[in-house]
């Protein structure tokens, strides 16, 4: 199924922002919903920026996860770790790893869907 380019990119952005939610960096700038926060905490003024920006940060946010299951990880294998940080910390990296890669596949398919219109 297909979606209209504007419906295609407003699930778009609703998965760029639970990624960024999911990572926690949309709660440090205390947004509570993409449309509060102006897709991701900064003002749509229409710029062509904000959406790219937006996309940054919640690409550094997916990352940062990782490395915060990562350093779980490695502080369980240490010993001074607890199994139940270590298992809440790898389930944030995976369900954000999975809303990237639902994320990117959207955006793929966006691209196939523009590049299909006719001139």
């Amino acid at each position: 199924m297909t979606l209209p380019i504007g419906q295609a990119a407003a699930q778009t952005a609703a998965l760029a922002y639970r990624v960024a939610d999911a990572s926690g960096t949309a709660a440090a700038g205390g947004a509570t919903n993409p449309a509060a926060a102006g897709l991701g905490g900064e003002t749509t003024t229409g710029g062509a920026g904000s959406f790219s920006a937006m996309l940054d940060r919640a690409a550094a946010g997916a990352i940062e996860t990782g490395h915060r299951a990562d350093a779980a990880a490695a502080s369980a294998v240490s010993g001074s770790g607890s199994l139940t940080e270590v298992t809440s910390a790898v389930a944030r990296a995976e369900l954000t790893l999975q809303t990237a890669i639902a994320l990117r596949d959207r955006m793929v398919q966006a691209y196939q869907d523009i590049m299909h219109i006719a001139i």
